[in-house]
C-alpha cells in the first residue's frame, strides 16, 4: 500500500504472509495444538487479529497520504492528530514515543509520530475494553461449551512447577504488569538501542509503521493474555470449590 516499495520487499512480504497462513491453517485443523493459545476459545485470537489488521491498515493509510493522498487521508490524519494531541501530556506513553524520535526529526515528522502513536494507543485500549467486556458480559470462554485446557493452552504444562492455580495467577500478574509497563519502557529501549546503532529508523515509513504496531499491539496482547489466564484460574478455583463442597456433603 505504501508508494515506492521495491519488488523485492513485496515478494518477501507475500512469502511471509503465505508462511503465516499455512502455519495458522495447520494449527487450526490439527487435533493436537502446538503453538497457538486459546485456539478453541473465540474470539480471543479473532480480536487480536482484527486489532492488528486495523493498526497496520489505518497507519499505512495515514503515512501513504503524505505522498499519495486519498479521500480517507484527511479524516484519518485529523483523527490521529486530535487523539495524539489529547494523549500527549507529560510522562504519557505518547509523549515518550514522540521524545524517542531522532533529534534531527522535523516538526512535521514529530507530528506524524504523535498522530500514529495516539491512534495506535487508542486502538489498543479499545481492544482491551472489548475483550474485558466479552469476558465479563458474555461469560467467555464458556458460552460455547466446556473449556479444554490442553487444546487452548498447549504451551502450559500443568504437571510441573507446583499448583496449577497459583501458576496461572502468577503468569497472569506478570503478563498484565509487562503489558502495562511496556509502552513506557519501549521508547527508553529505543533510545538505548539508538546509542548502539540497533534502533529502527522511524524516519522510514515501513520502520515507523511496524514500530508503532509493536509498541501498541504487544502490550495489549500481553494484557489480554493476562486477563484470559486469570479468567481460567477463576474457573478452576470455582470448580475446586464446588468439588470440595460436594465432597463435604457426601461425608456428612
Amino acid at each position: 500500500m505504501l508508494p515506492q516499495i521495491s519488488p523485492d520487499t513485496t515478494q518477501i512480504v507475500a512469502l511471509l504472509a503465505l508462511v503465516a497462513a499455512m502455519l495458522t491453517f495447520v494449527e487450526y485443523v490439527s487435533a493436537y495444538p502446538s503453538l497457538i493459545e486459546f485456539r478453541d476459545a473465540p474470539p480471543f485470537n479473532r480480536t487480536r487479529f482484527l486489532a492488528l489488521f486495523f493498526l497496520v491498515v489505518l497507519m499505512t493509510l495515514i503515512v501513504r497520504g503524505a505522498e499519495a493522498p486519498t479521500p480517507m487521508t484527511g479524516p484519518l490524519r485529523g483523527i490521529g492528530h486530535d487523539i495524539g494531541v489529547a494523549m500527549d501530556f507529560p510522562f504519557s506513553p505518547v509523549r515518550l514515543m514522540v521524545l524517542a524520535a531522532p533529534t534531527e526529526a522535523s516538526e512535521p515528522a514529530r507530528d506524524l509520530i504523535r498522530s500514529l502513536a495516539g491512534l495506535s494507543y487508542l486502538i489498543s485500549i479499545g481492544t482491551l475494553v472489548i475483550f474485558v467486556a466479552l469476558v465479563r458480559l458474555l461469560d467467555w470462554p464458556l458460552r460455547k461449551g466446556a473449556f479444554n485446557f490442553f487444546v487452548n493452552l498447549p504451551l502450559f504444562d500443568p504437571t510441573t512447577g507446583g499448583d496449577v492455580l497459583l501458576r496461572l495467577k502468577r503468569d497472569s500478574h506478570i503478563n498484565v504488569a509487562l503489558g502495562f509497563l511496556l509502552p513506557f519502557l519501549f521508547p527508553a529501549l529505543m533510545k538505548l538501542a539508538s546509542l548502539w546503532g540497533f534502533a529502527p529508523d522511524i524516519m522510514k515509513s515501513q520502520h515507523l509503521i511496524w514500530t508503532m504496531v509493536a509498541w501498541s499491539f504487544l502490550p495489549a496482547s500481553l494484557i489480554m493474555r493476562g486477563v484470559a489466564l486469570m479468567r481460567i484460574a477463576d474457573l478452576i478455583e470455582e470448580k475446586r470449590r464446588r468439588a470440595y463442597a460436594q465432597a463435604e456433603l457426601q461425608l456428612a
